[in-house]
């Protein structure tokens, strides 16, 4: 057991680097760990965090993840906190032991061995994966876009394919440079958006033989009625049209049965034929989860936490995000998946996890407020719904307040990482050196 334990300090382990994770890690090393009331570790199984609404971006090629992906160890060595490379596998409650699985480079050399982790405190928030659920085909011949890895595969593969149609004598075959994602929430609206931007930008760069619109096709699957089926009714058509002024084309009510390596099968019997499938329909948490030392799991591996963020059979272990199953107040059901989500239940955790470290247990319950929607189009359009925090109702806005809107997201994730002033530099840097670099990424 790697032994980073000192004696009579409250250890809290965070399992997972994504946005909420990264978020309690900095804030709890910002205000426990400097203090030295408390040690705070943050284990993840990558080096660097990029924020999960902008991978479809990476997917797409119009952001370099490059400038925008953040050091995990950087990241500890600013904020007080410590950082180890792995990924969990294990858990024994009884110990209050973490075990993280051995690291291997890309040439399968181990470069961490096995090791096991005491807390007296843990918190998971490993995030969520693409739910495939079971369909034929699925797995071999589409690519999720749960991790920048994933992303920055699927961006080479779509370039590969189209320096592949500029150089080839032979003409292009049925489905070549088409895109097929399948599920039309807004991971898969944004991405089809972004699509039909950066590969007229890839045309542009030389790649003179293809003609975007006779030769790209890009289509969207959907089982619902309707893209975006768990937003509100008008926003849903606005994105909707904005899709179909782009010629994207939408399939709603056509629920996916086979997935092969020149196209997808449907269930009404249509043939989408592409060489390139993404899957964005639906989610659930890491399968691991649903056999974590008797932990309660619900059917799409989430752990059941109680209204404080703890697990039912084990008050020393909270989960939030993604990857639990948190009850709304109010409502029936749980806490959606979302990024707001995320980041209120982190800001919620670090007022618990100071109670907690002073030995005190009247901790607070959560409740998830919903500030509506924003679902950005790339540079075509922006839409959204925001909801009054009085009244409860919704305003549908879009244009430019609604991109200022969906932007500024991303800004206040990255305030609660670096400061007000670290990220307006930041957010200055990027804009002198637009003008001297490529809109879409080009290998």
């Amino acid at each position: 057991m790697e032994n980073t334990i000192e004696k009579n300090v409250h250890h809290i382990i965070i399992v997972g680097g994504g946005a909420g994770g990264l978020e309690l890690a900095t804030s709890l090393g910002d205000s426990l760990g400097k203090s030295k009331k408390a040690m705070i570790t943050l284990i993840d199984s990558t080096r660097t965090h990029v924020w999960k609404p902008l991978l479809h971006e990476i997917a797409a090629g119009s952001m370099n993840p490059d400038k925008h992906e953040l050091d995990y160890l950087a990241q500890a060595h600013w904020h007080h906190f410590s950082f180890r490379l792995g990924r969990m596998d294990g858990l024994d409650r009884a110990n209050k032991e973490v075990t993280i699985a051995p690291y291997f480079d890309e040439d399968g050399v181990e470069v961490i061995q096995r090791r096991t982790f005491k807390y007296d405190t843990l918190v998971i928030a490993i995030g969520s994966t693409t739910n495939d659920f079971g369909i034929k085909g699925a797995r071999e011949h589409s690519i999720a876009i749960d991790t920048q890895e994933q992303a920055e595969k699927f961006h080479r593969r779509l370039h590969n394919a189209m320096v592949r149609a500029q150089t080839q004598n032979s003409l292009l075959q049925p489905g070549q440079l088409d895109v097929v994602i399948v599920g039309a929430g807004a991971t898969g609206v944004e991405l089809a958006a972004e699509l039909h931007n950066t590969t007229r930008e890839l045309t542009a760069y030389g790649l003179d033989k293809i003609d975007p619109d006779r030769d790209i096709k890009i289509s969207i699957i959907e089982a619902s009625d309707r893209v975006l089926p768990a937003l509100p009714h008008k926003l849903s058509m606005a994105v909707d049209l904005e899709l179909r002024k782009l010629r994207v084309h939408v399939y709603a009510g056509e629920r996916v049965t086979e997935v092969a390596e020149k196209g997808v099968l449907t269930h009404s019997g249509r043939f989408i034929p592409s060489a390139l499938v993404v899957w964005a329909a639906g989610i659930k948490a890491p399968d691991f989860l649903k056999d974590l030392d008797g932990l309660e799991t619900n059917r799409i591996n989430q752990l059941v936490v109680k209204q404080t963020m703890q697990t039912t059979l084990d008050d020393n272990i909270f989960a939030f995000g993604d990857c639990a199953a948190c009850p709304w107040l109010g409502h029936d059901g749980n806490v959606p998946p979302r990024a707001q989500a995320a980041h209120q239940q982190a800001s919620t955790l670090v007022g618990t996890m100071k109670k907690r470290v002073a030995g005190k247990t009247n901790f607070a319950d959560y409740q998830y407020r919903d500030y509506g929607s924003l679902v950005n189009l790339g540079r075509y359009s922006t839409v959204g719904s925001l909801m009054g925090a009085i009244s409860g109702s919704s305003m549908y806005i879009e244009g430019l307040f609604a991109r200022v809107m969906y932007r500024s997201l991303y800004k206040m994730h990255l305030v609660s990482l670096h400061g007000v002033i670290a990220v307006a530099l930041q957010t200055l840097a990027r804009w002198i050196s637009r003008g001297t670099e490529a809109h879409v990424k080009l290998h």
